[in-house]
């Protein structure tokens, strides 16, 4: 993370990373989505929410320790962060699969969702890497958030929450396929109305500092052969990694 990238986090409580995938992985990605679509979506579907990505293929497992967001990951969550949970949501008009409210925020305090710099560092609860599976354009809609909202110290008005009736404050962050964009979920963010010609695709990977879960439940290695270690590490459940631990084989 160079120092502009450190003050741009600090500052607006996101980043966005161009070309995060390679353009052959994203045709992979979206070809093992197209046949997931196939088999579980009615043809005229507006939205749909997708949980579990990890056995859709190594493709989405190659995720989990993306190098080029890991070392991202590890200056905002520290060292031995996990991945959290993971999903993917589809729209291909109008509102998203959880609609158009903006959520987050860094008030009141969450214990599982936070933003704290102290001691020269910053300290983040759930980050998420939002990977961007079709261009998103100015004017199509998706992920739009209140730059710096991440450290208010006072609670978002509920008047400006709707994002059909888009306040000023929000900012629309775009970017082509491979994009990649990552925000602590302490930032008041949301979904705006899709109204590109294409589908919205967008993946989401979210971790948590290795002593914290938002999810209630947590990934059973033993389910994928074709892990490193690097990447079980990454998918053990919360704990404060202390050497004798017996939470999955060494």
């Amino acid at each position: 993370m160079t120092e502009q990238e450190r003050y741009l986090f600090d500052l607006q409580g996101f980043l966005v990373i161009p070309n995060a995938l390679r353009s052959e992985t994203v045709s992979l990605l979206n070809q093992l989505m197209d046949a997931k679509i196939s088999e579980s979506c009615v043809p005229n579907m507006k939205t749909h929410r997708f949980v579990g990505l990890l056995d859709w293929g190594y493709a989405y497992r190659e995720l989990i320790d993306n190098p080029k967001v890991y070392d991202y990951l590890e200056e905002l969550l520290g060292t031995n962060f996990r991945l959290d949970h993971d999903y993917a949501d589809i729209i291909r008009s109008d509102k998203g699969p959880i609609g158009t409210n903006l959520h987050g925020g860094g008030t009141p305090f969450n214990p599982s969702m936070y933003y704290h710099f102290a001691n020269g560092r910053m300290y983040n609860g759930l980050t998420v890497v939002a990977y961007n599976l079709q261009d998103v354009n100015p004017g199509d809609g998706g992920f739009g958030c209140v730059p710096g909202s991440h450290k208010s110290n006072y609670d978002f008005p509920d008047e400006w929450r709707q994002l059909e009736n888009c306040h000023p404050i929000i900012t629309h962050v775009v970017g082509p396929a491979g994009t990649a964009v990552i925000f602590t979920e302490a930032l008041t963010h949301g979904t705006l109305p899709w109204t590109g010609s294409n589908e919205r695709r967008t993946l989401f990977y979210k971790y948590s500092p290795h002593p914290v879960s938002w999810a209630a439940s947590y990934y059973d290695e033993t389910l994928f052969n074709d892990l490193s270690n690097k990447q079980k590490d990454i998918l053990e459940p919360p704990n404060a990694r202390y050497s004798n631990r017996q939470s999955r084989k060494q």
